[in-house]
């Protein structure tokens, strides 16, 4: 362990970065259930909490119970936490559609595992479309944040603190067990840099100067919930419009665009290195938030670029918003891995200059 201007500098894995992150980013309640390959969280939690007192650890009985907890410590306005992966996350949508109606704010981590079913505990993201299109039930979101890296592990845990409180609605850590397992160095910010939001609505007692707080999702009359639902959308709006994070590699002077998120975005940077040294100019566009998604640089980019290829650790599934932000202006190809295989820099070279060698891509 080194020290760099008042930051911790580690070597650790990511599983244990963002539960030591979590600590410092002054969580106070962590509810969870073990499921590989993400249990190094808990395990890591429980051993080092007592070093933050007043943090509350509990591995609950089941996921369901889990969630239910976080909804209780959410809506008395604790700064809370809860991690799994795929199947357990399953098992989490009833009351995280719960929680988003009741407008409460909460981080879950998803450390994705392959699907479907108990699958297997390898890498996959094959969870995409039940983080960003709301897994359960009703017209909701959560906010998702995909990190590719193990700082990014730990950083995200800073940001979506920040973005599950100032929204009121729940925030996503979608990663996967490569980057759950995998160890590099990473900073670690001070223990407090994250300041508490004030919870006005919370359930904490009732002074005699305000009306009580009530938690709830139940809005028995239409007329009601559908203006709660009103407000859902104007919130999703608001975050379409302010909090798209997007990072955009040697997209300057590219011809072709690569499209991923997370570990595969780290894969398809040597993907394109390799395109480019054969003379093919490729970039590559890494979603960050992958809700709210970064249409609009998507759109952009399909006004410079031949073709986009899409490459995901699953059967195809951010290529659907892909596809819709390009609107059929440009070729939009897939290429992907399955059940915990994770594609290779050659693979994807490969499908890069399938994709160029295509007739109607070729100029007279």
């Amino acid at each position: 362990m080194a020290q760099s201007n008042g930051t911790d500098v580690r070597l650790m894995k990511g599983n244990e970065a963002l539960a030591e992150a979590a600590l410092r980013a002054g969580m106070q309640a962590y509810f969870g259930y073990p499921i590989t390959p993400q249990s190094e969280v808990m395990e890591y939690l429980t051993m080092h909490a007592p070093e933050h007192p007043g943090v509350v650890i509990l591995q609950a009985e089941s996921e369901l119970a889990a969630i239910n907890m976080v909804y209780g410590a959410a809506g008395a306005g604790a700064r809370v936490m809860i991690s799994s992966s795929s199947p357990g996350i399953s098992l989490m949508q009833e009351g995280l559609s719960y929680m988003t109606s009741a407008q409460l704010p909460a981080l879950v981590v998803n450390v994705q595992r392959g699907g479907p079913g108990l699958g297997t505990i390898q890498p996959s993201q094959g969870d995409y479309f039940q983080a960003v299109k709301g897994g359960g039930h009703g017209d909701y979101r959560l906010i998702v944040l995909a990190p590719a890296s193990v700082q990014e592990m730990v950083d995200f845990v800073f940001d979506a603190f920040r973005l599950t409180e100032k929204y009121r609605n729940p925030a996503m850590i979608l990663a996967d067990g490569a980057l759950g397992q995998m160890m590099e160095k990473v900073a670690l910010p001070p223990v407090g840099s994250l300041p508490r939001s004030a919870a006005p609505w919370a359930t904490v007692g009732k002074p005699a100067t305000r009306e009580r707080n009530i938690v709830t999702s139940l809005f028995i009359q239409p007329e009601r919930m559908e203006q709660i639902n009103l407000q859902l959308q104007a919130k999703y709006r608001t975050l379409e419009k302010e909090e798209v994070r997007c990072e955009q590699l040697q997209m300057e002077d590219a011809d072709f665009a690569l499209v991923a998120f997370g570990l595969t975005s780290r894969i398809c940077q040597k993907a394109m290195e390799l395109a480019r040294q054969k003379g093919i100019r490729v970039g590559l566009i890494r979603p960050i938030t992958l809700y709210p998604f970064p249409s609009a640089v998507i759109r952009k980019a399909a006004g410079q670029v031949e073709a986009f290829v899409t490459v995901e650790m699953n059967a195809g599934q951010m290529v659907e918003d892909v596809r819709l932000a390009v609107d059929g202006t440009r070729p939009v190809h897939f290429t992907g891995r399955m059940g915990g295989m994770i594609p290779t820099p050659e693979e994807i070279l490969a499908k890069i200059e399938a994709v160029v060698a295509e007739p109607s891509l070729q100029h007279a």
